[in-house]
């Protein structure tokens, strides 16, 4: 009986898992907020994979996730060749960051960006890519507002762009016009602070949504910049920030905990493995008797990306489940 019951869990999942690959919408990133003193949003699926030879990257951008969302939230599976027939959960559920649901805020650690459209009640939650390791490609913290925005822009790479890429025998134009070989896509939106360095733009490239790619500008997929510009305007306020684990006590008193993997600071830093620092608010909830910490550790140590339950439960209740 017991076989056949995991059989019939088995059928089930993957039932659920086509139908929702089928039905799913072409942009499934735009969410209701959630009800007051809550944070959850989102739902996450499933995708089955086919044997057509697809990579990992390709189902991140089906679902429009990040690369290394996907990755984490489906440890061991073959980013470049996932076996067919295995079921990879589509981490679209998330907690939204601890801050004001105002504008524009982008959460380095976990490569998202979450826009809150005036006058709506709702999120839109975007993958994106960010600078690369070095000292003049990180992508800083900071509260600004974006100063300007351009359809069709060009792309003047800073000295420091241009010797690195010449370090790698590459010459660079001093300007690159507007096309299909400008790195920024079709669209620009320019952050007011730094003297108006940093941009958020597109790509002329589908690899490295998700990742650490840039020389320091946040990067989207071209859909996402186009529907950002289409809505954003001068003034709206960005707030970037970098919180790799997020918690949250929900309404009905649940407990939720989101850890991703810290942003790297050195070459050889591993972020499956380096130290997440708790904040006395997140070692408070950590250490609160309605937190499990055992559950808590584990879910410090595994860095799925995905919210998990961490209430502790009394003995009877564990029973009665």
């Amino acid at each position: 009986m017991r076989k056949i019951a995991r059989f019939t869990c088995w059928i089930t999942l993957l039932t659920v898992a086509t139908i929702t690959a089928l039905t799913l919408p072409a942009r499934a990133n735009s969410w209701q907020l959630p009800a007051e003193g809550s944070r959850l949003v989102g739902e996450n699926r499933y995708h089955v994979v086919q044997n057509d030879g697809g990579s990992l990257e390709a189902i991140a951008k089906k679902y429009n996730v990040g690369f290394l969302a996907l990755l984490q939230a489906n440890p061991g599976v073959d980013p470049y060749v996932p076996r067919s027939g295995s079921v990879l959960t589509i981490p679209l559920q998330t907690l939204l960051p601890d801050v004001p649901r105002k504008g524009i805020v982008i959460n380095l650690a976990e490569l998202r960006l979450y826009y809150y459209p005036p006058g709506k009640n709702e999120v839109r939650v975007y993958p994106i890519g960010i600078g690369q390791l070095g000292g003049d490609t990180l992508t800083p913290t900071m509260v600004t507002t974006v100063s300007d925005k351009r359809a069709n822009p060009t792309w003047t790479p800073t000295a420091n762009i241009r010797a690195r890429y010449k370090a790698q025998g590459i010459d660079l134009p001093a300007v690159m016009p507007a096309g299909p070989d400008n790195p920024m896509g079709h669209h620009a939106i320019r952050l007011a602070a730094f003297g108006g360095v940093y941009l958020l733009h597109g790509t002329n490239a589908d690899f490295g949504i998700g990742m650490r790619v840039s020389s320091g500008c946040i990067r989207l997929r071209d859909a996402d910049i186009s529907s950002l510009f289409a809505n954003v305007t001068p003034g709206t306020v960005v707030n970037i920030i970098n919180t790799p684990i997020k918690a949250s006590v929900e309404p009905d008193g649940k407990r939720l905990v989101e850890v991703h993997q810290p942003l790297s600071k050195s070459i050889d830093d591993d972020p499956k493995t380096l130290p997440i620092v708790l904040n006395a608010a997140m070692q408070a909830f950590k250490d609160d008797t309605r937190s499990d910490t055992s559950i808590m550790n584990h879910v410090m140590e595994i860095r799925s990306g995905m919210p998990v339950d961490v209430t502790r439960h009394s003995e009877r209740a564990l029973q009665a489940m």
